[in-house]
């Protein structure tokens, strides 16, 4: 009876439930983001990190070790940013993973001096492109503007942006001409408030300077605002119909396919757009796995939808803290030991969601506000009968854009 109540005690590795041994076999990490705020909400991340953590664990673990997750609101503000980080390093994380915040300096400070790597953040702040504490999985977002530069340059005459009015929106016309470079165009760009509830006026101006003339390929009207693309893109939608050829486009993460169904799907405005993104449509079959985690252990949870960009980045990240885990092979995970094994140059593969990942210096870039980027691929969508699809069936490396010289 004493031998078989001890069988019951212990796990499939020989280690009873809360004991030492116990814990030093438990991978505490954390995955934050902005909820229930009045700007940029992400709350697929930290609720796809919950559900990976269910489906491994369910599993047996990564490697044998249980994965306890722990979600942070980082409330879209900079003390936010830096109280999620506080409680990484208080609860013992070895890592934070799959992450979302613009204040970049606001956690990453607390993290490096807590010894903690950030994997996989969204990609949105400049210092999580920069730090040597941060491995990005993909190239933020420089690479989508040069490589959405690229796909217009080859689809469209006259291209307007209408980006931000502010310090983030200044740099984005020099970006999306990098690429336009090799069309031998220059953007127009439409500056336009952050907040505003109605962009008539800003869609009109934008649709006039796109329009074609006599001879020209159309026109694009692209829009990088964040939140407000989808108010712009409603404005635009209001102006009078016009028989000029002009087509839409944006990056994954200002529209998205739950935006293209809201707005009337194939007889949408949406229809024959062009979208850049970081990875594969949702549609296509490397996210099966992603797919399934989400039926079988997120319980019927309407934040995660398996096409945001958000979700899909938090994914990939929990693929490399697996694949370090699994690397590392020993009873405890520490944050140096995950650290090492990344600066020692371990070679992650994603399954074709992204090229293999990997963080030394060769594979990272000569430029200070995106030095960490060793994924620069992007990916080519169109708009067809509603739905995302690859206009190209492989990535896009824009290294070679993003080095050249820009227009100031």
């Amino acid at each position: 009876m004493l031998s078989a109540a001890f069988a019951v005690l212990t796990t499939g590795c020989g280690v009873i439930p809360g004991t030492a041994d116990d814990s030093r076999r438990t991978v505490t990490v954390m995955t934050f983001a902005p909820e229930g705020t009045d700007a940029t909400n992400m709350p697929g991340m930290p609720a796809m990190a919950t559900a990976y953590a269910r489906w491994v664990n369910a599993r047996g673990g990564i490697d044998g070790h249980t994965l306890r997750v722990i979600t942070c609101n980082e409330q879209n503000t900079r003390r936010g940013a830096a109280d999620c980080a506080g409680q990484a390093a208080d609860e013992g994380a070895v890592a934070v993973v799959g992450s979302y915040s613009q204040y970049g300096r606001s956690f990453l400070l607390p993290l490096q001096s807590a010894g903690i790597p950030f994997i996989g953040g969204y990609g949105i702040s400049h210092d999580e492109m920069s730090s040597f504490h941060s491995y990005p999985v993909n190239g933020g977002q420089i690479s989508l503007i040069a490589g959405h530069g690229i796909q217009l340059a080859d689809a469209c005459g006259r291209v307007a942006l209408v980006r931000p009015d502010s310090r983030a929106g200044d740099s984005l016309p020099a970006l999306l001409d990098s690429g336009l470079a090799r069309s031998g165009q220059e953007t127009v760009a439409v500056l336009a408030p952050e907040d505003a509830t109605d962009y008539t006026r800003y869609a009109q101006r934008a649709r006039t300077h796109a329009r074609a003339a006599e001879g020209e390929r159309p026109g694009c009207v692209t829009t990088v605002l964040g939140d407000r693309t989808e108010t712009f893109f409603d404005s635009f939608r209001r102006l009078p119909v016009e028989r000029d050829g002009v087509r839409v486009s944006s990056v994954l993460g200002s529209v998205d396919q739950s935006l293209i169904d809201r707005t009337g799907g194939p007889s949408g405005i949406f229809e024959g757009a062009f979208l850049t993104g970081w990875y594969p449509p949702a549609g296509d079959a490397r996210w099966a796995d992603l797919r399934r985690v989400i039926d079988d252990h997120a319980f019927d949870d309407d934040r995660i939808d398996p096409a945001d960009p958000g979700v899909q980045t938090t994914w990939i990240a929990y693929t490399v803290l697996a694949a370090v885990i699994e690397a590392l092979d020993r009873n405890e995970i520490t944050s140096d030991a995950i650290s090492l094994a990344l600066d020692r140059g371990l070679v992650v593969p994603t399954g074709g969601l992204t090229p293999p990942l990997r963080w030394l210096y060769e594979d990272t870039m000569n430029d200070r506000s995106s030095s960490r980027a060793v994924n620069r691929s992007v990916t080519f969508q169109v708009v067809r009968k509603g739905r995302l699809v690859a206009q190209r069936p492989d990535f896009v490396d824009v290294t070679t854009t993003l080095r050249a010289p820009r227009r100031t």
